[in-house]
């Protein structure tokens, strides 16, 4: 099968080594010259066969509505676009309605995998019609883990399903990362635990919390113990902060994952304001004592 990929990052490149290993034809486009295969969208829809299979892999957001925007254009009907980036499952719906007025096919896929996905595969879940999904079955069986297909593959509905499941699964990404984290602390924060990197590496054969982001936490403190050269600043990239709003609009307790987002926002402040607030009304209403900013700037 033929497909065109549009953004050869970390992912796309990544997911393009592994189609074209699969026995697969992948034509790439990427705004930087050195990793394309094709130096514009249009070159791209010229260099593949009707009908055409186009996987967008980009940015979410803005870039991935002007790339879609332009795809419309340069693409014919009965071509189909498969959006795999982490997009709103919200702009989902309006970029199948505008590739539909051009007799163009339109599904979501959620993607999960990271920079691994080239060794191990990747979990997708897709969104969109019957028809298209089966017309894209050849490059989901060679983009997901080996096995059966229903344990790195779902259908998860219409379009727009597939994102919704992505970004509840990175919302329960957020929670267990953050349990580990408090996990490692705990440990850390123990003299009577001698060997923190033994007994996380104990844990990732044989006990109920086992997981591949264990094993991945194990890996980093390999590399690099008590992460001396690593910042606690954590970025959060949207799907989270989706995942609470959507626990709110369908008033789904969601406290794990809410807790583990507002503690990304609690990362990123060298001196909490809120912290200050509380330290400040312990010393009016008991007299504790605060811990006062020098004049150098520091407590």
């Amino acid at each position: 099968m033929q497909l065109g990929l549009v953004g050869l990052g970390k992912m796309g490149f990544n997911m393009r080594e592994r189609v074209r290993g699969a026995g697969h034809e992948v034509i790439g486009f990427d705004p930087r010259p050195e990793v394309s295969d094709v130096a514009s969208l249009p070159d791209l829809a010229a260099a593949l066969t009707a009908p055409r299979v186009v996987w967008v892999m980009v940015p979410s957001g803005p870039v991935t509505h002007q790339t879609i925007t332009e795809l419309a254009e340069v693409l014919e009907p009965g071509d189909l676009v498969i959006d795999g980036g982490n997009s709103r499952f919200t702009e989902d719906r309006p970029h199948a309605d505008l590739l539909a007025g051009k007799g163009i096919g339109f599904l979501d896929c959620g993607v999960s995998g990271g920079v691994w996905g080239l060794e191990n595969g990747y979990g997708l879940m897709a969104g969109g019609a019957e028809d298209d999904v089966a017309r894209a079955m050849p490059i989901f069986d060679a983009l997901r883990p080996e096995g059966e297909r229903a344990d790195g593959f779902v259908h998860a509905g219409p379009v727009g399903a597939g994102h919704y499941a992505k970004m509840i699964h990175n919302g329960i990404e957020y929670g267990l990362m953050h349990a580990y984290a408090e996990g490692y602390e705990l440990l850390s924060a123990e003299d009577l635990v001698t060997d923190v990197h033994g007994v996380l590496r104990a844990w990732t054969k044989g006990t109920v919390v086992r997981s591949w982001l264990l094993d991945l936490l194990v890996k980093a403190l390999a590399e690099d113990p008590e992460f001396a050269e690593i910042s606690g600043y954590t970025q959060d990239s949207g799907e989270g902060r989706w995942t609470v709003e959507e626990a709110i609009n369908h008033a789904v307790p969601a406290p794990v994952i809410s807790a583990a987002l507002f503690a990304r926002f609690a990362s990123r402040q060298a001196d909490s304001p809120a912290m200050k607030a509380v330290s400040a009304l312990r010393n009016q209403f008991g007299g504790h004592a605060v811990q006062r900013i020098s004049e150098s700037g520091q407590p």
